[in-house]
């Protein structure tokens, strides 16, 4: 590893969190924060403000994988990378009464010692969310939310605010809530993705609409909760240079996703817990000049139990997470799944080598909780491609092309097994410490695609490390 330097200084940091957090004491889960307690101890008019920051550092070391995608898991091609992520959030709210809210949100994103250039991970300070609702729901059932905002819907699969990343995402849009009682609700919405472009404020991209309709309930099925949704995502033929020639969307398509989602409710099962989304999608995309119908399918299943009478109340859980790929890419018809704005890090495996474009991922995990506030997580998953017709993909959905890789049908469908292992410590509600191990283990698919290039030099596993400390103020 390089520069050893920068995993001493996250060790000290991380360390310090933890004995800083200490030192503020214990407070309960919904406890307003450091700044704002303080505040409103002084006086009363400060219950009407919000003011608060977090500090997030993460170190990571990436190898054989996972840095350069068309070079992933190729013994002889550079791949190896090791970087120091610090982000930071400063946010004012205010409530001057009832039926009104404004909030900022100032983000900062640095890297260091990273191999790529320019970083995806760097986006100097910019305003991250700035937004005002409008609205009583208690007085009457519509509230609007108007502004640079993150959306985050049910377990995040498709639309998320991809907070693990070092650029979270955010939208500029206006939004709609329908409040039917405490236990459903229905949001309307008409937003554009916002494009990070280090050293610049930050704009949305003009040429991507995204629209949705969502609906929530707790009960209308008894022991579930139940959604329902329609997506929508039109992309013009501006999007791919909406910033610069190189900062800017996916190309022109018109995508329309129905989905439902249901969830067990906490406890309603006892030690059992459950949970699954399918989504469709049609529309029409444009490849190389010419547009394609759009037809798709995926979702995810999952379940668990959790022995709640045993030492560490371990949890065992199964699940499986799928989406289509192209059987056919010489028709006129593409069947590859997209992601939309999906929180893809908790679905997929924590070492983000792949996505589910084109993947049948089942997986098995266990969760134990040895010491209070304490919590180890291991998950084991498979990949197998879902048709050898199309690509292998990554996390982020770009296709891996070169050195081997494309559509390779002479190649077996089993990609590879990912192994991680993440231990996770709250010390109180305002530090968050972390460390997490991957390793994969390559498949019949890479190694039959190292195998067409003989200057890669065969195919070799993955290994991925990571330490972070978040604070909160």
């Amino acid at each position: 590893m390089k520069k050893h330097w920068v995993m001493i200084a996250a060790v000290v940091v991380w360390l310090g969190a933890g004995i800083a957090a200490r030192a503020a004491g214990a407070a309960g889960a919904t406890h307003p924060g450091l700044v704002n307690q303080w505040l409103r101890e002084q006086s009363p008019a400060a219950e009407k403000w919000d003011l608060g920051a977090q500090f997030r550092l993460r170190y990571e070391v990436k190898e054989n994988a996972g840095v350069f995608a068309n070079r992933d898991f190729l013994r002889n091609l550079a791949n190896d990378n090791d970087w120091l992520l610090f982000r930071s959030k400063v946010h004012l709210g205010w409530t001057p009464c009832d039926w009104i809210t404004l909030f900022g949100q100032g983000r900062d994103s640095t890297v260091h010692s990273d191999a790529r250039s320019p970083s995806p991970d760097r986006d100097r300070f910019d305003l991250h969310q700035a937004w005002v609702t409008l609205g009583n729901p208690k007085a009457f059932p519509l509230t609007l939310k108007v502004g640079r905002q993150e959306m985050v819907y049910g377990d995040e699969r498709f639309v998320g605010a991809s907070d693990w990343s070092n650029v979270p995402r955010a939208f500029d849009a206006a939004k709609v809530r329908l409040h039917g009682s405490t236990n459903w609700w229905v949001d309307a919405w008409a937003g554009r993705v916002v494009l990070p472009y280090d050293r610049h404020f930050n704009v949305a991209n003009d040429y991507d609409w995204f629209f949705g309709l969502y609906a929530s309930a707790r009960g209308l099925v008894p022991k579930w909760e139940t959604e329902a949704y329609f997506l929508s995502r039109n992309v013009s033929a501006g999007s791919p240079t909406a910033v610069t020639p190189t900062v800017g969307g996916p190309g022109p398509r018109d995508l329309y996703m129905p989905g439902v989602r249901v969830k067990s409710l906490p406890g309603a099962y006892g030690p059992w817990d459950f949970s699954l989304e399918l989504a469709g999608q049609l529309g029409s995309i444009n490849q190389a000049g010419t547009r394609r119908d759009l037809s798709a399918f995926g979702g995810g299943v999952s379940g668990g139990y959790t022995f709640k009478d045993t030492w560490a109340s371990p949890r065992l859980g199964l699940g499986f997470d799928f989406g289509t790929g192209d059987d056919h890419p010489a028709d006129g018809e593409v069947n590859t799944f997209q992601n939309l704005f999906g929180t893809n890090h908790r679905f997929y495996g924590t070492m983000d080598l792949f996505g589910g474009w084109n993947m049948y991922i089942p997986r098995a995990n266990l969760t134990l909780k040895p010491i209070k506030n304490l919590t180890l997580t291991s998950e084991v998953l498979w990949f197998f491609l879902a048709n050898d017709q199309d690509l292998l993909y990554t996390v982020t959905g770009a296709g891996r092309v070169g050195n081997g890789y494309g559509i390779n049908t002479q190649a077996g469908r089993y990609v590879g097994t990912e192994v991680d292992i993440v231990a996770t410590y709250n010390p109180t509600p305002w530090a968050n410490l972390q460390v997490g191990y991957g390793h994969f283990f390559v498949g019949d698919y890479i190694r039959d695609t190292a195998a067409l290039v003989p200057a890669n030099g065969g195919a070799v596993g993955a290994h991925w490390f990571y330490l972070q400390a978040i604070l909160r103020f």
